[in-house]
């Protein structure tokens, strides 16, 4: 009986195997903030065969079209004029080619215009108005990107003295007027390097990282920048090593935040060359964090990592209105968009 009963599930096993578990968590498809629907779309790249830069223009390209937030994409982060610009970035992290653009005027699709940066040209950054005119040349439209809602925006700045805006040590005083500013004859120097934001934490950025199944390694970043900023700002999304940056031999790495601080450290780099190292891609991401604050300890901004055996991790510098940050993973063993949550230290 008990050989009987053995011959039985050895039939069973041959005629209906169980289905195999992924092994690998790649592919892996991981991005700043809460987005969904960009996750689904560089997924839904990497499904079709397509690679995982690809992958992350998909993504970043989704929120672009769905103005994610109000901070990526048309419509959205006016600046001291009233107009919206963007920035975007894509890198390969096989090939360590990277396109980006700054301070784009008048056209929709940043992270497009960056992937043609990359790959028609042997440039990495262009900005302004002949990155506009490269667009333009590359076959996208020239069209305005303001909208009611950014208009309206920029309308209750100008109603509210122009607060908050990005100067310091000029006349008239920042704080209270709106300009035009000029510095005084005599700068009276207060001793701060950094003028605090408050609780208004409402500037992100998409920062995408995507491990192919293969192991190669993508990473690209889009937004409209910081909403009010002194027109020609640009922040450190477009900027390879601060917004993002990928290499197959480590990982990637994205972030997001207050990029007038978090560029100055290159922490997409620093993240990636800590994961070089032998760090977990958690560990990586809290010592990025961990050497801002040591500067800037009231920092808004978060990174996230992943390192090419599809382990992933993100962290974030904790702050009165701001003390958990929202990714997106899809892997492998997800199959689907799932939100995580970190505390911040």
């Amino acid at each position: 009986m008990v050989r009987k009963w053995s011959l039985l599930l050895l039939l069973q096993l041959l005629l209906c195997p169980r289905p195999a578990r992924p092994s690998s968590p790649l592919p892996l498809v991981l991005h700043t903030w809460p987005f969904k629907n960009a996750t689904e779309a560089a997924w839904r790249t990497l499904a079709s065969g397509g690679s995982a830069l690809d992958a992350v223009e998909a993504g970043c390209a989704q929120c672009e079209r769905e103005q994610c937030d109000g901070t990526v994409g048309f419509g959205g982060s006016p600046d001291e004029s009233g107009e919206t610009t963007l920035d975007a970035m894509i890198m390969d992290g096989t090939t360590m080619d990277v396109g980006a653009v700054g301070d784009l005027r008048r056209v929709k699709n940043a992270v497009g215009v960056a992937r043609k940066v990359l790959e028609h040209t042997t440039h990495t950054l262009l900005v302004g108005e002949s990155a506009t005119k490269f667009a333009e040349s590359m076959g996208f439209v020239n069209e305005d990107l303001s909208t009611d809602a950014s208009r309206a925006l920029h309308s209750d700045w100008l109603a509210q003295s122009c607060q908050p805006n990005c100067w310091r040590n000029v006349t008239p005083d920042p704080s209270k007027y709106c300009g035009p500013y000029k510095p005084p004859s005599i700068l009276k120097q207060d001793g701060s390097a950094y003028k605090e934001t408050g609780d208004n934490y409402g500037h992100d950025t998409i920062g995408m990282v995507v491990i192919h199944k293969t192991g190669h390694t993508a990473a690209g970043t889009s937004t409209n920048g910081l909403k009010f900023k002194i027109p020609g700002r640009v922040g450190d999304s477009p900027i390879p090593g601060a917004g993002a940056y990928a290499d197959d031999a480590a990982g990637a790495a994205a972030a997001t935040g207050d990029g007038d601080i978090m560029m100055r450290f290159l922490p997409s780099y620093q993240a990636v060359e800590y994961m070089r190292r032998g760090e977990s891609p958690t560990v990586a991401c809290q010592k990025v964090i961990s050497r801002i604050q040591k500067y800037f300890p009231k920092f808004f901004g978060a990174v996230i990592c992943a390192n090419v055996t599809g382990s992933y991790g993100a962290a974030c510098n904790k702050l009165p209105a701001f003390t958990q940050f929202r990714f997106m993973v899809s892997n492998s063993l997800t199959n689907q968009p799932k939100e995580e949550r970190v505390n911040c230290i």
